[in-house]
């Protein structure tokens, strides 16, 4: 019986021991990311490198909207209605790097986003990568990637510089 309590009280003391105390971290905490990544961005893309000109636009200008709730972090675009959650890599003072993946029909598409926060702007490089897989047997038939350089002018949310 004496055994059963000393279990019991183990036991019910790992149990009050909160979460945070032994979070293994897989990956990058959301709370590491400076404040002034969020918010709404207007983004400039310029192709630098590819093995697929006629898939990949030479150039563009986007909408990104950066939010966070709880331990997710969400980039959505208004205009396009697109909308995912990020999965964090890197976060290293100001330089940040993201990625997110989105299939589509026999297709999956995997952006990976190394920026660099700077006053109220960013700079960095944004690289795709297209995956087309057989719709008979689903195995890979092509990967088409881009490299493209971006830029990014904060439109609204907090300032990097505190204002």
């Amino acid at each position: 019986m004496k055994k059963f309590f000393i279990l019991l009280l183990i036991l019910l003391t790992g149990a009050v021991v909160t979460a945070e105390d032994f979070t293994l971290k897989a990956g990058v905490s959301v709370n590491d990311i400076p404040k002034a990544f969020f918010g709404s961005w207007r983004v400039t893309a310029k192709l630098e490198d590819t093995n697929s000109y006629g898939t990949f636009k030479p150039q563009s200008i986007d909408f990104w909207t950066l939010s966070r709730a709880g331990d997710k972090v969400t980039l959505s675009n208004p205009f396009s209605g697109a909308n995912a959650e990020v999965s964090l890599k890197t976060v290293e003072g100001n330089l940040i790097v993201f990625s997110k993946k989105a299939p589509y029909d026999n297709k999956m598409l995997t952006d990976t986003i190394t920026l660099r926060l700077s006053d109220n702007t960013f700079s960095g490089i944004n690289t795709l990568s297209l995956e087309s897989f057989s719709l008979v047997d689903n195995h890979l038939m092509k990967t088409e990637t881009a490299r493209y350089v971006i830029k990014g002018e904060k439109i609204s949310g907090e300032s990097i510089l505190g204002n």
